[in-house]
């Protein structure tokens, strides 16, 4: 089994609906960070932190651990980040799919309302379902 280093970071749109990604976790004191116009480009420019932190380490001498030669990272989303980076979900759809008023599946999405955690729990099983229901799914 791989040594793997497991990173947790937390996708969020700013007012100027520019993304920021953002991780507690470090490297050798390293921090991590991406930005962009999309999720996708934020995504881009976090990866890239990861190996500009890695040939620091590597600059100053350093050994990286093992474990962190493989870094997987779990991206945690706001809603408008969730639609911003799965562009091809319809909306009502998956507010119908969730539960939640389509209104107010948008003002999510805009990011203008802030969905409670009942609400957000309804959004996570509705991903669940939906996932699963595309994992059984054969051509």
């Amino acid at each position: 089994m791989l040594n793997m280093m497991k990173l947790t970071a937390t996708i969020e749109r700013n007012d100027n609906n520019y993304y920021q990604i953002s991780s507690e976790d470090e490297l050798m004191g390293h921090c991590f960070g991406g930005y962009g116009y999309s999720v996708a480009e934020a995504k881009d420019d976090f990866f890239k932190s990861i190996e500009e932190a890695k040939e620091m380490i590597a600059e100053d001498g350093l050994v990286i651990p093992k474990e962190a030669q493989n870094i997987e990272v779990e991206f945690r989303y706001d809603i408008p980040s969730f639609f911003n980076f799965f562009e091809w979900i319809n909306i009502s759809a998956f507010a119908k799919q969730a539960g939640i008023n389509e209104s107010k599946m948008r003002a999510y999405k805009a990011g203008v309302a802030t969905a409670s955690e009942k609400t957000l729990a309804k959004m996570q099983a509705a991903v669940k379902r939906m996932s699963a229901s595309m994992a059984a799914a054969l051509f």
